[in-house]
């Protein structure tokens, strides 16, 4: 298959051009002959253009690029080496909804042959592969898995806005369901990746170490922001705390924060519905989602309780919040956290205002039926700052005391300001 795919007598696919799916089809399109495929015809269109729908790259990656971007599933039988990237989420009883995994499968599987390959990269609970994804490729195809037909999986490691680290710079673990295929699939993805091989032993351990990498920086940041609370109470700046313990050599550089986007704020709850599924209730995990997830109403109550002791009348208050994606430098809102703040918010009956220099105001609108604020405008109450984008960065404590009506309150969740500056001329909070 290796040296049939370098040859380009035959071709990869790629199933799913999101911000994992994408970079992974270019980079394999600098060797080999590939095919993208989305069922989203509009971001089909843009990347048929040169354009990233994610913003995450530049219109120079897809020069050169031997690749065919398509939206009808009858293109995919022309590929005999399948990559499935698409995204994996939560429904809204954090169970885990393998909807689009699972049509992706159907897709492929209709255009499955003998011999050819197929490798999942969304991020699944151990045993996914094998137990939900594979039946589903042999309903469709008619084929036998591993007799006829071989599977993988070789779980991403992208991290959204991070340009320093891209696909090919980050050690890949590969699995196969035997010998043969993990020694074919090794090869193909160690033409791309500079970074190193890594291959686990089975595919439900390539499963697992994806899926605990996020549940362990998870329980992490559940950490610090039980502290966070706790310090909160104490009067005690939680910032100042983490900057004397980071003096010990093998202190974790962890900060408090909203938890959300489509990794650390939904992995965990892969791992535990497996769990359950065995008959065993994790703790420490469950315990710590229930802090992240508890994280907004916290924030809001922090705002709420100091517009009061200001004597300001919650009905009459506009706040402003600034940055709604789920992390600085990023277009993307999925699981944003910040909208559950904004919700709170208007719970509350205060007037909220959001801005992001970054977000799509049409897909906030669609998808949480929210308005973005073009411009900054003046006479908030308070200015919440929840992502640190660069733009924010630069503002200063002069800038935000010229938008906000007397008694102003600056809310500083990812704490980019220096307390010191701030306080001389506004009241100043920070998680």
């Amino acid at each position: 298959m290796y040296q049939q795919l370098l040859q380009k007598e035959k071709t990869i696919a790629v199933v799913g051009l999101g911000y994992v799916g994408l970079p992974v089809a270019l980079a394999f399109a600098r060797h080999f002959k590939v095919i993208g495929f989305d069922i989203n015809r509009e971001r089909v269109a843009l990347m048929q253009a040169g354009q990233d729908p994610s913003r995450e790259l530049k219109p120079e990656a897809f020069k050169g690029a031997d690749i065919t971007f398509s939206a009808n599933p009858e293109d995919l039988k022309k590929a005999h080496f399948f990559i499935i990237a698409v995204p994996t989420d939560v429904d809204a009883h954090k169970v885990p909804d393998l909807t689009p995994l699972k049509k992706a499968s159907v897709s492929v599987g209709k255009a499955l042959k003998a011999g050819d390959y197929v490798v999942y990269e969304s991020t699944v609970y151990p045993g996914c592969t094998e137990e939900d994804c594979m039946p589903i490729l042999e309903a469709e195809s008619g084929l036998k898995g591993v007799k006829d037909f071989k599977i993988g999986y070789s779980p991403e490691r992208i991290s959204p806005g991070e340009k320093s680290k891209t696909v090919t710079d980050i050690l890949k673990i590969v699995s196969g369901c035997d010998a043969e295929s993990l020694d074919s699939i090794a090869k193909v993805y160690g033409q791309i990746i500079t970074a190193g091989i890594y291959e686990a032993a089975s595919i439900k351990v390539a499963e697992a170490a994806k899926v605990i990498e996020n549940t362990q920086r998870d329980l992490n940041i559940s950490l610090v922001n039980e502290l966070a609370i706790m310090f909160d109470r104490m009067d005690i700046d939680t910032q100042q705390v983490l900057a004397a313990a980071r003096t010990k050599w093998n202190f974790l550089p962890y900060s408090p924060g909203l938890v959300g986007g489509h990794c650390i704020g939904v992995d965990p709850y892969y791992l535990l519905h497996k769990s359950k599924q065995l008959g065993y209730d994790p703790e420490v995990i469950l315990s710590g989602r229930r802090v992240n997830d508890g994280m907004p109403a916290f924030i809001v109550k922090r705002l709420v309780q100091l517009l009061t002791q200001k004597g300001k009348n919650l009905s009459t208050c506009k706040v402003l919040v600034m940055g709604i994606t789920f992390k600085e430098n990023v277009a993307d809102i999925r699981n944003s956290k910040v909208v559950e703040v904004v919700r709170e918010l208007m719970d509350y009956s205060i007037h909220v205002h959001v801005h992001d220099p970054y977000a799509s105001p049409n897909e906030v609108a669609h998808v949480y039926k929210l308005t973005l604020q073009d411009q900054i405008s003046n006479g908030y109450d308070a200015v919440m700052v929840a992502v640190a984008h660069e733009e924010f960065r630069v503002m200063d404590a002069k800038f935000f005391k010229s938008i906000m009506k007397e008694e102003p309150i600056l809310l500083d969740i990812k704490s980019i300001y220096e307390r010191s500056d701030m306080e001389r001329v506004l009241t100043y909070w920070r998680l």
